[in-house]
């Protein structure tokens, strides 16, 4: 094990979760109301669609988590706060993300035969790919996490069905590779 615990898993959870939802236009807003739910995710992280109606007419619903402590609240709005900020990077880089390689990415996580270290190794040379692209103002670990929620979001958006699969690789490889930078972020937010 890489020593991550079920509070980091969480963390991270909650980090690409709401990533997903905050950037704009996606087309997997029924898929990621479902992993909301099977996630557990808190009120707080819906509360950017408060009255928003669905499709069907419907009010966009909540998730509330019943006994929830004042401290993973208020981590939980902090997870959501960076989030938010990646998302609006990934915003504004969304674009130079190249359509063939989404379409490649999202081709790999179609084969149901690749293993979950497969569709990691797939996600990892996609990131190793884009990072080439980008300019170096940023720090490499902040662009790194960015990227690889950005192609999480690209591939779901391009085939909504993959979500689950591409959000749960998407945690396994930032847990591999980048949990002491999100646990620094959110540890540093909360200062």
């Amino acid at each position: 094990s890489n020593g991550s615990c079920l509070q980091d898993e969480r963390i991270t959870d909650l980090l690409v979760f709401g990533f997903l939802q905050n950037c704009s236009n996606y087309n997997f807003h029924k898929e990621l109301q479902v992993l909301g739910h099977d996630l557990s995710v808190p009120a707080c992280l819906w509360e950017n669609h408060d009255d928003e109606l669905q499709t069907d007419g419907s009010q966009y619903s909540h998730f509330v988590l019943e006994s929830r402590e004042t401290d993973s609240e208020s981590q939980d709005e902090i997870i959501q706060n960076i989030a938010r900020q990646l998302a609006h990077i990934g915003d504004r880089m969304d674009r130079s993300i190249p359509p063939r390689l989404v379409n490649h990415l999202a081709i790999q996580f179609m084969n149901g035969n690749l293993s979950e270290e497969d569709r990691r190794e797939c996600l990892a040379a996609a990131l190793e790919q884009v990072m080439h692209t980008y300019p170096k103002d940023m720090e490499k670990e902040k662009t790194m996490l960015m990227l690889t929620m950005l192609l999480a979001k690209k591939v779901a958006d391009h085939t909504p069905s993959l979500l689950h699969d591409v959000f749960r690789t998407t945690v396994n490889v930032i847990n591999q590779n980048l949990l002491t930078y999100v646990r620094n972020l959110v540890r540093n937010e909360q200062e």
